[in-house]
């Protein structure tokens, strides 16, 4: 079966292009088993060369919105009254643990997000506490 772990770009590059010729490879096969682990080491190298960064919590929300054809209106209930949800939507105000768990149960959005900093905590104040911490 010949596979290598990959460790360069061109190793990268070339796991691409053979993953793109074995796309049609049946599952039980010699091919959809090459296939199924040039996915894992692709998966794995991506993983480690191209992370990727949860979105910020109201970019999580607006993402969900647009997703679902929500609108703040279908946010209440999780949020609380439209001025608190529009608080929370323009960054003006955080999310309280309950608004995190109730968005996260009822509209799947990933905790992860919803914890992470907003862009705006962000800024050197942040980080200076975080230091004192």
């Amino acid at each position: 079966m010949d596979i290598k772990l990959i460790k360069t770009d061109a190793d990268y590059r070339a796991a691409l292009a053979e993953i793109e010729t074995l796309m049609a490879a049946t599952l039980d096969s010699p091919e959809g088993e090459r296939l199924d682990l040039l996915v894992t080491l692709v998966e794995a190298y991506e993983r480690d060369h191209y992370p990727m960064d949860l979105p910020d919590p109201v970019e999580a929300i607006r993402f969900e919105m647009e997703q679902n054809g929500l609108t703040p209106k279908d946010l209440e209930p999780m949020i609380g009254r439209s001025n608190r949800v529009y608080e929370i939507l323009s960054r003006k105000r955080p999310l309280t643990l309950k608004m995190i768990w109730r968005l996260h149960r009822d509209l799947g959005i990933p905790t992860e997000s919803l914890i992470k900093p907003s862009v705006e905590e962000k800024g050197p104040s942040s980080i200076m506490n975080s230091r004192n911490a």
